[in-house]
């Protein structure tokens, strides 16, 4: 069951960085034929400047997802480097649960109820491209999901490293004697 767990978050992975790549070679491309159409056809297309936006939204909270699952995102660590092994598990604990609430609560069900309300009633459609709003805001609660899936892999394997040492440390005098 583990091995089929792995291999799902590997393929989830591995799905959402293809994701990002493609978003991100087509808002080149997209940068480049309005930069082409302003400076060189001298009529600027109309639509390229509203699909970078929103390719740039797209991109950005995956992107942000990503770089969530790496770890890469800027944390205070002074503090936390000053304290001892078990509190510096502690504090990631602590710091991945906040995370896993804050995302689930705000990006993923806000992003829901944000898409609900831009479909809803009609929606307003993008002036250029007419693709309603509600579609690029999916953006919100899919990287949501993804950073609730991230921080909570985090809190499991914090919390698990937590109860083995504190098991080894229960069990070290009684194997000293």
């Amino acid at each position: 069951m583990l091995k089929l767990l792995v291999k799902a978050r590997a393929g989830l992975v591995k799905g959402l960085e293809w994701a990002v790549m493609l978003v991100t070679g087509i808002l080149v491309l997209d940068v480049m034929w309005q930069i082409i159409t302003r400076f060189v056809l001298k009529p600027p297309s109309i639509w390229t400047e509203e699909l970078a936006r929103m390719l740039l939204i797209w991109v950005s909270l995956m992107g942000a997802a990503l770089t969530f699952e790496r770890k890469g995102h800027l944390g205070v660590d002074y503090f936390v480097g000053k304290l001892n092994a078990k509190a510096k598990k502690v504090a990631e604990l602590a710091a991945a649960l906040f995370v896993a609430v804050f995302s689930a609560l705000v990006v993923f069900y806000g992003g829901i109820l944000l898409v609900m309300s831009a479909l809803s009633g009609g929606g307003q459609p993008s002036p250029a491209l007419g693709i309603e709003w509600g579609h690029v805001y999916l953006a919100l609660p899919i990287s949501g999901f993804f950073i609730v899936l991230f921080s909570m892999e985090t809190v499991v394997k914090s919390g698990l490293d937590l109860l083995v040492k504190k098991e080894k440390s229960k069990l070290e005098p009684a194997l000293s004697e």
